[in-house]
């Protein structure tokens, strides 16, 4: 593969770009979450219908992830990435001028299409690299665009109290020009483009399917991604209505949980060539079921403290920053050649388990609820990854491969 050479489009593209892109697709998930109440009186409807903003965005995601794989290891990753950001800016504009939230709750699930970001990004890296490398770099693709949510709630928590929800979104869509700018001239052509028709393409998923270590990767990163959604999908309810927070304390506690994923990161990119992508798994779901077991038996206890339930959850932030770059480096090796329809795949199982977790996280809390609901569901979803890990494990050492 051509050495990078920033700002040149006929190179493959700088680190720095596939960190906007993923990083400009966690942000226009998280950024607005601080406003969800705000947006709900705004609009005059009930708060678990606003909350459909995110299950129903994830499970867009899930479906175009199916599609943006396939796509792009037909046509390429440049011209999906540039078409998706193209649509991205029109759905942004839709939510600004939206009349009511029927409207608003359409054009919020168009935005999904920037879910490419996310997919590509890992994808082109594995196009760069080999499996270990690719692992490892993965880890800081993601530690660096863990940093954009993490200050993302922060944000939208403080331009939602001075100006308003809406400036979330006018954020949202000038950082979708700067990055269709920088990927227009930045990101030169990584897939080796096969002349096969889309129908082929989809035909070829059975050669994944039917792979136990691909269901166990991708049901690994499922799960652990699973409590995070979960706790999307739960915690700016805890934060408002249980613990009485502000928009912007929520914002700043959410901080918490994105520092975590971003050491995790940070550990996957230092330690996952030397370690196996099996070993750092299955080191993030343990990660994250002890910090959940452990707030569960706190909260048993009576303890009810945002400052706890915040901390705690920080461990799940951190023990996805180990499995995920890992899961998803695994679920790509497996067939290489497939590597934007395997992450597309993976993608889809992993966004799709986190929207009905999102969704049903919405559905657990209302008056008179407490954090625990959500505590539970959150270290269910983890206690899956941990048995996913555990079945690649088992798999590989049937195999005599690398456990």
């Amino acid at each position: 593969m051509t050495n990078s050479i920033f700002l040149d489009r006929t190179t493959p593209p700088h680190i720095a770009t596939l960190i906007l892109l993923a990083g400009l697709s966690a942000l226009a998930m998280n950024i607005f979450l601080p406003s969800l109440p705000g947006m709900a009186a705004w609009f005059g409807v009930p708060y678990a219908l606003m909350q459909l903003s995110v299950a129903l965005y994830l499970a867009l995601s899930a479906v175009l992830q199916i599609l943006i794989g396939p796509i792009s290891d037909r046509y390429g990753r440049r011209r999906v990435l540039i078409g998706s950001l193209i649509l991205f800016l029109i759905a942004t504009l839709g939510t600004l001028l939206a009349p009511n939230a029927t409207v608003f709750l359409i054009f919020r699930m168009s935005q999904a299409v920037i879910a490419s970001g996310m997919v590509l990004s890992r994808a082109v890296v594995r196009d760069m690299v080999p499996d270990a490398q690719a692992a490892s770099m993965i880890g800081y693709v993601t530690m660096g665009m863990s940093i954009v949510p993490m200050i993302g709630p922060v944000i939208g928590g403080v331009l939602e109290e001075a100006i308003g929800w809406q400036a979330n979104f006018g954020l949202l869509f000038v950082l979708g020009l700067f990055t269709l700018w920088l990927t227009w001239a930045d990101l030169g052509e990584t897939a080796t483009i096969r002349p096969v028709t889309l129908i082929e393409q989809v035909r070829k998923y059975p050669q994944l399917l039917r792979s136990q270590r691909f269901w166990g990767y991708a049901l690994a990163a499922a799960f652990a991604s699973g409590s995070f959604f979960a706790y999307l999908g739960g915690a700016p309810y805890v934060g408002t209505e249980v613990f009485g927070l502000s928009a912007s304390g929520v914002g700043a506690l959410f901080a918490l949980t994105a520092i975590g994923y971003a050491l995790g990161n940070f550990l996957a990119g230092r330690f996952s060539v030397r370690l196996g992508m099996n070993r750092m798994v299955l080191i993030g779901a343990l990660v994250t079921v002890t910090g959940l077991g452990l707030l569960m038996l706190v909260t048993l206890a009576g303890v009810h403290s945002p400052y706890v339930f915040f901390g705690f959850t920080s461990l799940v932030g951190l023990g996805n920053g180990i499995t995920l770059p890992n899961a998803n480096a695994g679920m790509l090796s497996i067939k290489p050649e497939l590597a934007g329809t395997a992450s597309g795949l993976g993608g889809a199982i992993m966004i799709g388990g986190g929207a009905a977790l999102a969704a049903l996280a919405g559905a657990l809390l209302g008056p008179g609820s407490g954090e625990l609901p959500l505590v539970l569901l959150m270290l269910a979803s983890a206690i899956g990854s941990l048995l996913a890990i555990l079945w690649v494990r088992a798999r590989a050492r049937a195999l005599g491969l690398m456990a």
